[in-house]
């Protein structure tokens, strides 16, 4: 059996910077070189999401990809992959796959569920305070040597006593509430399924329509995945109506957001600040306008939140999981099963 696996090349940062065996990055390929040879099979690890993938897709019977290097795979692709069975997304969220295609042309989709759920729900509370305690431009001011407290605090909030909405109540959305509580903040939540009232109890956090909790948050922070109906949620109208001076903090899919709307509210003033960690199309190109926010308006990341050491190795173990099962010829576990030709 032939496996692809496509993700970020190792870092050329320096020491600080290097990729140090971190197990995601292309040559590391999550150790599964020595895992596939001992078994027989080829291992093919790559950067590129070309054409250069296209070849090596055309006798794969599995492909690794990961949703911040991802595999964009349209039943183009898909059709030149005749010998293509399995495909896993080293990580959550496998919006990059469309699944109508896979089904059809026989593929199973997965992922490696609750892999990253810890680290983005930290990474949200990260970006939150980011964002409300103006940290970004605090921090860049001592790095250049400067002392301007009046500039750096003057934008500056004490997040007790917000409202922070949470868009999205999954796993991702409820540990980033039980994260906020004891900040003191009153605590709004919309999603499609509402919890029981033990849970919004245990979550501190009470349910109320999108446009509610649009109106009313200081901070709104988007938990949901990318899919039918989400995409564009915050476009040019929602964002309008947000509370003027408000934060938004998107660490589920670049795609929610209008990326030109984004740009139009936080310039105007609309929204004080975006703090994102996650991009359309990945990786982003240089050019990217959330690249070129006013200073001090923004604290994006390079959707990392997910990509932890601890998270790494979750993902490594599922992914191993998924092809024990694949090459063993048992079922992958329902759990990770997001596309089944059979479904």
């Amino acid at each position: 059996m032939k496996v692809v696996y496509v993700s970020y090349p190792p870092s050329d940062a320096g020491s600080h910077g290097s990729d140090g065996g971190v197990p995601a990055s292309a040559d590391n390929a999550l150790g599964l070189h020595e895992y596939l040879a001992d078994r027989g099979h080829e291992l093919v690890t790559t950067t590129d999401t070309g054409e250069g993938l296209d070849a090596e897709l055309a006798d794969a019977e599995a492909l690794i990809t990961t949703p911040f290097w991802p595999v964009y795979l349209d039943d183009d692709r898909m059709s030149k992959a005749a010998n293509l069975r399995l495909v896993i997304t080293a990580g959550v969220g496998s919006d990059h796959t469309e699944p109508e295609s896979a089904q059809q042309h026989g593929i199973t989709v997965a992922e490696v569920t609750g892999s990253n759920v810890v680290s983005v729900a930290e990474h949200n509370v990260l970006q939150i305070l980011a964002l409300v305690r103006n940290f970004v431009p605090a921090h860049a001011n001592a790095r250049d040597g400067g002392w301007d407290v009046a500039g750096v605090s003057a934008p500056s909030h004490d997040l007790e006593g917000k409202t922070v909405g949470i868009v999205g109540l999954g796993a991702i959305g409820a540990r980033t509430a039980l994260r906020l509580q004891g900040f003191d903040v009153r605590m709004l939540y919309y999603a499609n399924h509402r919890r029981s009232p033990a849970d919004e109890a245990t979550l501190g956090v009470r349910y109320a329509r999108l446009d509610t909790l649009v109106r009313e948050s200081d901070v709104i922070c988007l938990a949901l995945p990318l899919m039918e109906g989400s995409q564009a949620l915050f476009g040019r109208e929602r964002l309008n109506a947000m509370k003027p001076g408000s934060w938004l903090v998107n660490t589920a899919r670049g795609a929610i957001v209008d990326r030109d709307a984004l740009v139009e509210a936080v310039e105007s003033g609309q929204l004080a600040g975006y703090a994102g960690d996650t991009w359309y199309p990945q990786p982003a190109p240089a050019d990217h306008p959330w690249r070129s926010l006013p200073e001090g308006s923004e604290a994006m990341t390079i959707h990392c939140s997910g990509m932890t050491r601890e998270a790494q190795e979750r993902i490594a173990e599922g992914v191993r999981e998924m092809l024990d099962a694949h090459l063993d010829g048992r079922p992958l576990p329902a759990e990770f099963v997001m596309v089944s030709p059979e479904s």
